[in-house]
């Protein structure tokens, strides 16, 4: 089978398509005969040897968000049948016709659910959910601010605040582009967070009060500028670096004495300690895409051997919504 890898930190050009045998499921796993592949841009980080989580060990595999049929089941593996078509979050190796998946954390699919689409349920989707409702405790008639609104988890998050009830859903990302998305998707209010002045523009649609809940996936200086943005009693969720990479963001107690919090969010937490709303959180997402309630944007599909060139679109930043890689 191919498989995409890469033997040292660098550009996108470092990785290479390289045939493999096919993984064996070991106990708890299955093998999924794999139709579309979501990337993610923490696996960009991870190439260039800068993930804020440390650096991945070498040869590299990257890791990505997989849809397809189960062809191989493991030991122990029980309520999943060959055939099954799944979605599933591959931390390694997920670029390939082939991957090894935990059977735990499966998301069974419906046939008429196109793949690409599919690829945004095992993680971008519980991303946005989960920062936005399970850490964020956003409420209905309560203001949000998304960053990067039109990434592959931002547009998500957009959507699902309007269906919460959040009143003004403010997005910010970086193009004219990228803003007409997030007015599209239900955002009350758009801002170029790249230009200057942004946060008083903020500030302005909430009347001066200030947002009760920001998502923060970009860190670095956005980071600090946002949590002067909370009204009172209002929560930050930083769920990643894309900005800073390596460089954490750096605030002080004083910038949170104002009745501010700043929580952190990750995945992998969150099926450690609650795995019981991962569950709750895959079904409910499902029924929201199949309602129309939520709706994934992918921005292409590119065949496997152009893994490179689906690392450059996410390193320009220029995409909006998911990049997809088709076996």
């Amino acid at each position: 089978m191919r498989i995409i890898r890469y033997h040292e930190y660098g550009a996108p050009d470092v990785l290479r398509v390289e045939e493999a045998e096919p993984p064996r499921p070991g106990p708890g796993q299955v093998v999924i005969d794999v139709a579309a592949v979501g990337t993610q841009f923490a696996t960009t980080q991870q190439r260039r040897g800068i993930y804020p989580g440390g650096p991945s060990p070498l040869p590299g595999a990257p890791g990505g968000d997989v849809v397809g049929t189960v062809s191989s089941i493991g030991p122990g593996v029980d309520g999943v049948g060959i055939g099954d078509r799944v979605a599933a979050l591959v931390l390694r190796g997920a670029y390939a016709d082939q991957a090894a998946a935990d059977a735990r954390w499966l998301v069974p699919l419906p046939p008429d659910l196109p793949a690409a689409e599919a690829t945004l349920l095992a993680s971008p989707a519980q991303v946005a959910l989960h920062t936005l409702r399970t850490v964020g405790r956003v409420a209905p008639g309560e203001s949000v601010l998304v960053h990067a609104a039109a990434g592959a988890i931002g547009h998500l998050t957009v959507q699902l605040a309007r269906a919460f009830g959040a009143d003004p859903v403010i997005a910010a990302a970086g193009s004219a582009a990228k803003l007409e998305l997030a007015r599209q998707l239900g955002a009350h209010v758009a801002i170029d967070y790249g230009q200057p002045g942004w946060a008083d523009q903020v500030r302005e649609a909430t009347g001066g009060r200030g947002v009760d809940v920001v998502l923060d996936s970009v860190g670095a200086e956005i980071t600090r500028e946002s949590i002067g943005l909370l009204a009172p009693l209002g929560r930050l969720v930083f769920y990643g670096s894309a900005a800073g990479g390596l460089q954490v963001p750096q605030f002080s107690g004083m910038d949170v004495i104002g009745l501010r919090y700043v929580a952190g969010f990750a995945l992998s937490q969150l099926r450690l300690h609650r795995p019981d709303l991962v569950d709750a959180g895959a079904r409910e997402l499902l029924d929201h895409m199949l309602a129309g309630r939520l709706r994934p944007v992918v921005h292409s599909r590119l065949p496997l051997v152009e893994a490179a060139k689906s690392h450059e679109l996410l390193e320009s930043r220029a995409q909006t919504g998911k990049i997809v890689l088709i076996p």
